[in-house]
């Protein structure tokens, strides 16, 4: 196990008109799952590959531990890569692939053996590791590729986004495996997605990039609670906060004709043109000329419960907005609905800067 550290750490690919990672800065703890997750092309990635050496670091430093790994070659940093697309090799078996690094680095077979069953056992695989990835699903390629990170016992897991290639029941499942498995090793592991719930179920914390910057760092239930912006607020959700311009003035903000409370939740008055951030959950369903008419667009029913998608007209400008129901809720295409939330539930952002403004 390892901290891991990245002081300035900046990648420019040439040609670029700007660096893909411009300075970043994180420090990771010493067995902590920690997730990047942004939009594509957002930098995430890259700071994967600069940590794990299959990316050059063209100013700053990376450190595991206290030890300098800037321009240390890969194989010699003492880091397992798991890879989106499996990586393995369709002539080995199970076994084979699961050691091969082992096979590589002479270590002993009867020692190469026992690694690979335990880790085999850890990820349910003792009763395949005769069979070639060919005669795998893709949820059991991936659990050899993790084997295969394992067996090494190395100071850091790199994973980057490894449950992309498989459909939606299995990642599910595949997540739940990862996060217990790494609960149950211990080892640091650094782990990218684009899949923001990837990210809210399976960190310790998480880093959200944008352009290569970090905008906010923070355990799951943080970044859902105070989003540090609006980026953040925008990508950290699902569906994502209802965001609405608004005029704050006497502690209320103005959405139209409809006045939202801002209470304690602004923490002190505002005035101005100001944002305000709503989750679909935090809405209320009132009665008709009370609080803010959402014109119905779709409506989604999930058993459980449901989501209202429509617009309410802003200045004559149409705002989508989500609003989530109890299940069954009588709420039809074309239909007007009105909601109001509490001041608590408010989220208020500056709507220039994007920073956040309530406590």
């Amino acid at each position: 196990m390892a901290t891991v550290t990245f002081e300035k750490a900046r990648r420019w690919y040439p040609g670029a008109a700007a660096p893909a990672v411009p300075g970043m800065e994180l420090e990771i703890g010493d067995g902590e799952f920690m997730v990047l997750v942004g939009p594509s092309g957002c930098g995430k990635s890259t700071t994967l590959r600069m940590l794990a050496g299959l990316e050059e670091v063209d100013e700053g430093r990376i450190l595991i531990d206290d030890r300098d790994i800037t321009h240390v070659p890969p194989k010699d940093r003492d880091i397992a890569m798991v890879f989106q697309n499996y990586a393995l090799y369709p002539h080995m078996t199970v076994a084979e692939n699961m050691g091969f690094a082992l096979k590589m680095a002479k270590v002993s077979g009867a020692e190469r053996q026992k690694r690979v069953e335990e880790a085999a056992r850890l990820l349910g695989l003792t009763d395949y590791l005769e069979r070639k990835p060919k005669a795998l699903s893709g949820g059991q390629r991936q659990r050899v590729a993790m084997g295969r990170a394992i067996v090494r016992n190395p100071q850091v897991f790199c994973m980057d986004e490894p449950l992309s290639n498989l459909d939606a029941k299995m990642r599910v499942q595949t997540r739940t495996d990862i996060a217990r498995l790494q609960a149950d090793l211990g080892v640091t592991t650094v782990y990218v997605t684009h899949d923001q719930i990837e990210a809210m179920t399976m960190g310790d914390r998480v880093a959200v990039m944008d352009e290569g910057i970090i905008q906010q760092v923070d355990t799951p239930l943080r970044l859902y609670d105070k989003p540090a912006n609006l980026f953040v607020a925008g990508f950290i959700g699902s569906p994502q906060m209802n965001l609405l311009a608004a005029t704050a003035a006497d502690g209320v903000a103005r959405v139209g004709t409809y006045d939202v409370p801002l209470g304690v939740a602004a923490g002190r008055p505002f005035a101005g043109d100001v944002t305000i951030g709503v989750r679909p959950e935090a809405w209320r369903l009132v009665g008709p000329g009370e609080g803010l008419p959402v014109h119905v667009s779709v409506v989604e029913e999930l058993g459980a419960d449901g989501y209202v998608y429509g617009t309410c007209d802003v200045a004559g400008t149409p705002t989508n907005v989500v609003v989530r129901v109890a299940a069954r809720t009588a709420a039809g295409r074309g239909e007007v609905i009105h909601v109001t939330t509490d001041p608590a539930h408010v989220h208020v952002f500056d709507t220039g800067t994007g920073e956040r403004l309530s406590d």
